[in-house]
């Protein structure tokens, strides 16, 4: 797997850079891209680097179809191809529903649904060439269950969209030796939520503990090999039994 090609949307922060700096120790080139945080991108490039990998930060907007095809076609200029397209990009905003903005709205489908369908479109005519390629999506816990959201509306009918397009993907791309798989965590330390919020939200977990962040990146290393060559259309719940 050293000779690997990596795409990680959402790659500066959070799991998005626990699994650019994962794969970059066991070999793979990894392109990652940002849109604000370019010191966070180019601090992660640079760690890359220092593991002996091929590191690129690149800053785009993935909402934006021509700029999300022209990324991928920059990464597979730059070294010839992608052979995992790691969907991490997924902001969210909470706000009652019936006070959600037309903007807001749109913003949800535009920043967590849409970017993989254009970035998959992008990348799969060469791993259909190589007859080898990996695409990972994040969904969320209970987003199976299709359970009221009033605070989170659109992104939660968005992480729901992910996983019909991921296994309508499966379906397609399954033929030429693709599999296509969504992840779906509930409550992860990725260091994005306060302390004390994370530890209100282990009282509803199950298994008593929030998840960490190598528990994400061994999933996405696990789907990524061959040995997982059979798993495909799968929704992988990584969340300590919550939501389920």
């Amino acid at each position: 797997m050293s000779d690997k090609v990596a795409l990680i949307t959402g790659g500066a922060r959070g799991i998005g850079r626990a699994i650019a700096l994962d794969l970059a120790e066991r070999g793979w080139s990894v392109a990652i891209c940002y849109r604000t945080s370019a010191k966070d991108g180019a601090e992660v490039a640079d760690a890359i680097q220092k593991k002996g990998s091929r590191g690129l930060a690149i800053q785009c907007d993935v909402s934006e179809p021509k700029a999300a095809q022209q990324m991928a076609k920059q990464v597979e200029g730059e070294w010839g191809r992608v052979d995992a397209l790691i969907n991490c990009a997924g902001p969210y905003h909470r706000v009652n529903l019936l006070e959600e903005s037309v903007e807001g709205w749109h913003s949800m489908f535009d920043n967590n649904l849409h970017p993989v369908f254009y970035l998959s479109q992008a990348v799969v005519a060469g791993m259909i060439n190589r007859k080898w390629g990996r695409i990972v999506c994040f969904s969320m816990a209970n987003a199976d269950q299709l359970i009221a959201q009033p605070q989170l509306t659109a992104h939660y009918i968005a992480k729901v969209g992910l996983l019909v397009l991921a296994r309508s993907l499966a379906r397609v791309l399954a033929p030429h030796g693709i599999t296509v798989n969504a992840i779906s965590p509930g409550f992860v330390d990725s260091g994005s939520a306060p302390k004390e919020e994370l530890a209100a939200m282990v009282k509803r977990i199950p298994a008593g503990y929030a998840g960490t962040l190598e528990d994400a990146t061994s999933v996405v290393r696990f789907l990524l090999s061959d040995e997982a060559r059979y798993i495909n259309g799968a929704n992988i719940h990584l969340s300590g039994a919550w939501g389920i």
